[in-house]
């Protein structure tokens, strides 16, 4: 049994504890969480840390196959050259490919995540993660624009999804985003995730151009699919709808639901989106320095949380990204929203990211008979507690 206290406690669904004290079993189940009033008494086997305790990070929405693009994509270039990179590049060298997912995964378990829920669109990574000291949620991802290539699109996502099963990974087929998607595909991914009552994630207004497309049919993201894809988009006509709006009007609003990045969702959005479903089961998912990466642009997190919506975080891939780790993530939030409490990103990087993988009941918090994982932050401002960019994250018990 270890008994471990810091100069605060912050449990990841409640308020911080000033010098609390964490026992946790030898195998990192927590036993009990004590409050002692900020006045920490000297006892026998007490390990103190200056810093701040918190869960193990849950990190919502990662690419991990596509890790080794790192350092191969020019940062700023708009979704439009993002994609056009991403189609050129993501199937060269698979050996290279299954080193840098290796080593990715290595790095986030050095990070403090003990969770992710992985994008994936073959099964190059599926040894990777079952043999991982890490939680995985693989959501196999579906691609197909024109309509002839529905049934096709669903069912290689789907082999994935089932691969996933065999090696005992959790998995569902999921649409990739609104503008490459059919609905015929979109109906298909429904329908199934309907029947079983899976995950849903869907990457969600990161560019202007996604509503460029919508609104008339053009920009990037049309010459991306005729260009670079070589699609006949003919047959596509523009909704005048937004694209999350279009989006949710194929998914099942029963069903778990990660939005990824929502750059440049508006209030009318969200108040769109409350007309169609709960915001109970619709997670916000984050990923601000891929944000900044690709368009350098932030969402708008103040309008999030004035809409109490569920935020959560994650880091998208190393093609758009310095690192996987959620603390650099919460860093960045901090940076541009000072109005942030600590409380609330320590929230959306544990507890938030459990319950939208509905894994609650295992980590993201400090409750007793979870195994969260306890992670140390150390060079935050411990008078007013708040992140800094000397932070870092040390492993103190791991899941």
């Amino acid at each position: 049994m270890r008994k471990i206290s810091a100069t605060y406690i912050f449990p990841g669904n409640r308020p911080p504890l000033k010098n609390g004290i964490l026992v946790c079993a030898d195998n990192g189940k927590i036993i009990e969480l004590i409050d002692t009033g900020g006045q920490l008494k000297e006892e026998a086997g007490l390990e103190h840390y200056s810093g701040i305790l918190v869960p193990g990070f849950i990190n919502a929405h990662c690419h991990l196959e596509l890790s080794h693009l790192k350092g191969k994509i020019p940062e700023k270039t708009g979704m439009g050259g993002f994609l056009t990179a991403i189609n050129q590049l993501r199937n060269e060298e698979p050996e290279v490919a299954e080193e840098a997912a290796e080593k990715a995964n290595r790095q986030l378990v050095a990070n403090g995540t003990v969770a992710v829920g992985d994008v994936s669109n073959s099964t190059l990574t599926l040894e990777k993660k079952r043999h991982s000291k890490i939680y995985y949620h693989t959501f196999a991802e579906a691609f197909g624009f024109h309509p002839s290539r529905a049934e096709r699109a669903f069912s290689m996502a789907n082999f994935v999804k089932e691969m996933c099963n065999e090696f005992g990974l959790g998995a569902s087929v999921v649409p990739h985003s609104s503008y490459s998607v059919s609905a015929e595909l979109f109906r298909v991914i429904s329908e199934n995730a309907r029947a079983e009552n899976s995950l849903l994630s869907v990457h969600n207004q990161e560019s202007r151009t996604e509503e460029q497309f919508f609104s008339d049919g053009s920009g990037p993201i049309a010459c991306h699919l005729k260009d670079n894809l070589g699609i006949d988009i003919s047959h596509w006509k523009p909704t005048g709808k937004s694209s999350l709006l279009t989006t949710l009007e194929f998914l099942p609003p029963e069903n778990q639901l990660f939005l990824v990045h929502n750059t440049f969702t508006e209030e009318r959005d969200i108040l769109d989106l409350k007309q169609q479903r709960k915001t109970e089961n619709t997670f916000f998912v984050l990923c601000p320095n891929s944000n900044l990466f690709i368009e350098n642009a932030l969402p708008s997190v103040p309008l999030f949380q004035k809409h109490r919506l569920n935020i959560c975080l994650g880091t998208d891939s190393l093609a758009s990204n310095q690192k996987l780790s959620i603390l650099a993530e919460m860093i960045t939030l901090q940076q541009h929203f000072p109005e942030i409490t600590l409380e609330e990103l320590v929230l959306w990087g544990t507890f938030n990211g459990a319950k939208a993988l509905q894994v609650e009941n295992r980590f993201g918090s400090f409750e007793p008979g979870k195994q969260p994982g306890v992670n140390l932050i150390t060079g935050a401002d411990l008078k007013k507690l708040k992140l800094t960019e000397q932070c870092q994250v040390k492993l103190i018990v791991r899941k």
